[in-house]
């Protein structure tokens, strides 16, 4: 089991920068595929990003690509989310999730353990 903790939500203008980061601990780190999602007011949930347990691949969101940066330290157990030119729509609670099963993909379902979430707020 794996307990996650995130951090480096916050309010940022349109076109500003945040790093989320969550933490880790429990198992060893570098058996859990890790991604970060997310859900806005009235909203589902919905995929950001996510990355292989050694950090060498990530896949993200088509609305988010070109612009957010997943990355991972097995050293440290924490994997990071890098959003530069953030819009409006980015607004939303930032969840981190991981599992030890399967490849890494877009289902919420399919990953076992969540965080708290962290607020995002971007405003226009």
């Amino acid at each position: 089991q794996v307990q996650l903790v995130e951090s480096g939500g916050g309010l940022v203008q349109a076109g500003g920068s945040l790093s989320l980061s969550c933490a880790a601990s429990g198992r060893t780190f570098s058996i859990y595929k890790m991604a970060w999602f997310r859900q806005a007011p009235g909203k589902e949930r919905e995929f950001v990003a996510a990355i292989t347990r050694s950090g060498g691949g990530a896949n993200y969101a088509d609305s988010v690509k070109g612009r957010f940066t997943i990355s991972r330290d097995n050293d440290k157990n924490t994997v990071s989310l890098q959003m530069n030119n953030l819009k409006p729509e980015d607004t939303a609670d930032y969840f981190c999730a991981a599992s030890e099963y399967g490849r890494v993909n877009y289902y919420s379902r399919s990953y076992t353990y969540w965080g708290q979430g962290t607020p995002v707020t971007v405003s226009s």
